[in-house]
């Protein structure tokens, strides 16, 4: 399960050592973990990162078929995850240092920054290939943090990035070596920690209102 812990003025979320899909515990952990980083007073900034071959492997689809007469209510708590971290009135990295597939590549643009281990790893949005549409919130979350060509690729064909692939299409900001992913992230994020607080929110909401409003539309969600 994800731990938070922190390092000077960075808050670091671990997300776990395993695949980290988004078990209905897992994202009542995390939530928890973003409550303690909001609360918190002063400077501060967010870095999520997870040990082990993946970063994270998004939706528990064996949970959700399981669960079927749920999923209006899980994909809604997903859509609020996503708002929350593109809203989230502190600094977010996302350290990326391992597989990044479907909403775990989601959950990572949802942040502000990336950091990608460049030399094995994927970071993908195979939705294409397993015919799972994109909801609505998730096509709007990944047009507003994408290029629009570089979107259209990853949307329609699924295609498999690696860092420094990645780091050329402008998906992540630094493509690393693997023991640098996690210190080059809360380096970055340790140099932004003055600018959390309601400023910080206010910009980051009014940026990325038109695709909030749709990840918080609960009328119909799966489009």
């Amino acid at each position: 399960m994800p731990t938070l812990d922190r390092q000077d003025n960075v808050f670091v979320l671990d997300l776990g050592d395993g695949e980290n899909r988004f078990h209905p515990s897992w994202l009542a952990s995390v939530s928890a973990a973003l409550d303690e980083v909001e609360k918190a007073e002063g400077p501060r900034a967010l870095v999520t990162a997870a040990t082990g071959k993946f970063y994270s492997n998004g939706l528990d689809l064996d949970w959700l078929f399981a669960h079927a007469d749920q999923h209006q209510d899980y994909v809604t708590s997903v859509h609020a995850l996503f708002a929350r971290m593109l809203s989230l009135p502190v600094i977010t990295v996302a350290a990326l240092q391992g597989h990044t597939f479907a909403a775990g590549a989601m959950f990572s643009l949802a942040h502000d920054f990336r950091v990608m281990r460049a030399d094995r790893g994927y970071w993908c949005l195979p939705e294409a290939d397993i015919n799972i549409p994109f909801t609505p919130g998730m096509a709007a979350l990944i047009q507003a943090r994408l290029a629009p060509q570089t979107a259209h690729r990853s949307m329609i064909t699924a295609h498999r990035y690696g860092g420094s692939d990645a780091e050329t299409a402008g998906i992540v900001d630094q493509a690393v070596a693997e023991d640098a992913v996690r210190t080059a992230a809360v380096e970055l994020a340790q140099a932004q920690v003055n600018k959390a607080g309601d400023t910080l929110g206010t910009i980051k909401a009014r940026m990325y209102a038109p695709a909030l409003a749709v990840l918080r539309d609960t009328t119909n969600p799966l489009g």
